[in-house]
């Protein structure tokens, strides 16, 4: 593996982190019973509104939980994998599959609540950066080969 390879995996670890601290933030305000002020900047910007309503559960697993443990799913493949021929390629399917969910819920914020909430548009940007890193991965794998 060389420093690059190795650079990028580290880089997925960290955004990987992030992503799980972000998510388990979201998950202790999901569970929360009053109102706070955290990440509450009027109508538009107000993470109880969207931490608590019914689409922040999927057949009543917590979306933030269901966050956690996809990025601890990446960055057990980042760190523990990285040195398996087919880690690129599940980095990929795994990112790509938590990305298309959050396009689904970001759709939800904007379309269906009228409220975007600032730790969910954040675990955006982390799993799209995820994205964009894997599909790096897999091309130089793809050049390897």
């Amino acid at each position: 593996m060389n420093s690059a390879t190795r650079r990028i995996h580290l880089a997925i670890a960290i955004l990987a982190v992030a992503g799980a601290i972000v998510s388990s933030v979201s998950l202790y305000h999901h569970y929360g019973t009053s109102q706070t002020s955290f990440c509450d900047f009027g109508e538009n910007f107000n993470c109880d509104i969207v931490n608590r309503s019914v689409y922040s559960s999927v057949f009543g697993i917590p979306v933030a939980l269901i966050g956690i443990a996809g990025y601890v799913a990446l960055l057990a493949l980042a760190t523990l994998y990285r040195a398996q021929a087919r880690t690129p390629a599940l980095l990929l399917i795994a990112s790509t599959l938590g990305l298309g969910f959050t396009f689904y819920l970001t759709y939800i914020e904007a379309f269906v609540l009228g409220a975007w909430c600032i730790l969910c548009l954040s675990s955006l940007v982390l799993i799209l950066l995820i994205t964009v890193l894997s599909s790096v991965l897999v091309a130089q794998f793809m050049r390897k080969v």
